[in-house]
């Protein structure tokens, strides 16, 4: 295995189980690029205290906290309308898609990436709604013990974590 196979592999992007699409993993590939530009550190798959999981949860240095959803088609952007639930845990909520998706389906008060495998950009800001400071402190904690756990588990793949350690 190659450097650049092994970068790939350390990638806590979901691997195509076949619940996502090859193109939801694009679009999520060039959105966390997207996040790293602008100083954010990303998380796939990261799971809210409502029990739901964002596609991308993203952490500035100073905190702030955003939320990506992915779509990778008309289809799954009309059959998924759970995304207002994300709201309440971050600071600002995105949508990412690939440079063909109909952008005027996407509501006016949520902001917008267009990303495919190789990068993307913000093509539409997302309005800001500060989190309370207790929220974020769950939040952060939440974001922290994921990342550590993930860690964990690349460096003992035989680990078999409790559910509540996960979560």
């Amino acid at each position: 295995m190659s450097e650049a196979d092994s970068v790939e592999f350390i990638s806590d992007l979901p691997q195509d189980d076949g619940r996502q699409s090859l193109a939801a993993l694009a679009i999520a590939r060039g959105a966390g690029r997207v996040l790293h530009a602008h100083g954010y550190c990303r998380m796939a798959e990261f799971t809210l205290a409502n029990g739901r999981r964002a596609d991308l949860a993203a952490l500035s240095p100073a905190g702030e906290i955003w939320i990506v959803e992915i779509k990778s088609s008309v289809i799954d952007y009309r059959s998924d309308q759970k995304w207002p639930e994300y709201r309440d845990y971050c600071d600002r909520f995105f949508f990412a898609v690939q440079s063909d998706f109909p952008r005027e389906l996407i509501p006016e008060d949520v902001g917008l990436i267009v990303a495919d495998r190789f990068g993307g950009e913000v093509v539409r800001s997302a309005p800001e709604h500060r989190l309370s400071s207790g929220r974020r402190k769950a939040i952060l904690l939440q974001f922290a013990r994921t990342a550590a756990i993930r860690l964990h588990a690349l460096a003992d793949p035989g680990i078999v974590l409790e559910k509540s350690v996960r979560e």
